[in-house]
């Protein structure tokens, strides 16, 4: 029997979260102005707790199940790769679609917890999904994310009004592959973009002298549970996990309500066109906040 199609259905269909009722059970999961004036200020934010132990432990069985190529939902990723190394030595396990097959990767879009803070990140804007991805590094061979900037992969829509999240399912570290920021490289604007597991400094390539000097990465080293944000031309990637543990994580793409396609070309692989100065809306990229977004306290 097929799995049924989760991008169906735009609110939570399970008990992984519970949807604050009132504006008042929504202040809880505010982000601090001083965390808000960080993320203008270096382009990202993180040690954001999204996930208790609980819920960490329910994906993490979820994603044994994504992780098998023969699973009964396969055929709803847009993008599956066992590994995107380009290295056979080393293995880095990336997915685009998780939310439409299993509940807990579809409720984590609707984790008040995320909303919130897409939505004061993103100006206290309406916020729309654009697509979640799966990125696992197995102990001991796990391959590098090069650096990049998300836009770079994202032109083919606009305006440039995105948003990434990068929470953990494993306690990443420096020694098991964990991200790594530029900080203020938001501000460099948009670069050409490398392969995503390719060579780690591919992108020095497209750096002026004066970036270079200013490229000063930072590890963002997060407990299970915990994510981090940054601007969509921000500059990031992580190296190769040697460790004994692995290195799981999920990542959930938003935008701000009004981004438009800029193609006449499929966006993401089995959805359907949506035609160059259209509006991004439909089943495949729903509304995750109020319209109004009424439930931000200003």
């Amino acid at each position: 029997m097929p799995t049924k199609d989760l991008s169906n259905f735009h609110s939570l269909v399970s008990r992984l979260f519970q949807w604050p009722a009132t504006a008042e059970a929504w202040e809880q999961y505010k982000l601090s102005k001083e965390q808000l004036e960080f993320f203008k200020e270096y382009g990202y934010v993180s040690n954001i707790k999204l996930l208790e132990e609980w819920q960490v432990a329910e994906l993490n069985k979820e994603l044994v199940e994504l992780m098998n190529p023969a699973h009964e939902g396969h055929e709803l990723f847009y993008e599956y790769h066992s590994n995107e190394s380009v290295n056979p030595d080393t293995v880095l396990f990336h997915a685009l679609g998780a939310w439409r097959i299993t509940p807990g990767f579809h409720d984590v879009l609707w984790n008040p917890a995320f909303v919130m803070a897409a939505s004061q990140l993103l100006d206290n804007a309406p916020v729309r999904f654009w697509h979640d991805q799966l990125f696992c590094k197995p102990a001991h061979h796990g391959g590098v994310v090069a650096w990049h900037q998300d836009y770079s992969y994202w032109t083919r829509t606009g305006p440039l009004q995105h948003l990434t999240c990068w929470v953990a399912l494993d306690n990443a570290t420096k020694e098991n592959g964990c991200l790594y920021y530029v900080p203020k490289s938001h501000e460099w604007g948009l670069l050409d973009k490398p392969e995503l597991a390719g060579d780690m400094e591919g992108v020095m390539d497209y750096l002026t002298e004066k970036q270079k000097a200013e490229f000063n990465p930072v590890a963002i080293e997060l407990k299970a549970g915990y994510a981090t944000f940054h601007h969509p031309l921000m500059v990031h990637g992580s190296y190769q996990n040697k460790s004994d543990i692995s290195r799981r994580a999920f990542v959930l793409n938003v935008f701000k309500d009004e981004t438009r396609s800029n193609t006449d070309e499929v966006l993401l692989q089995g959805v359907p066109v949506i035609h160059k100065d259209q509006k991004m809306e439909g089943q495949f990229f729903p509304l995750l906040t109020p319209a109004d977004s009424s439930f931000i306290k200003k």
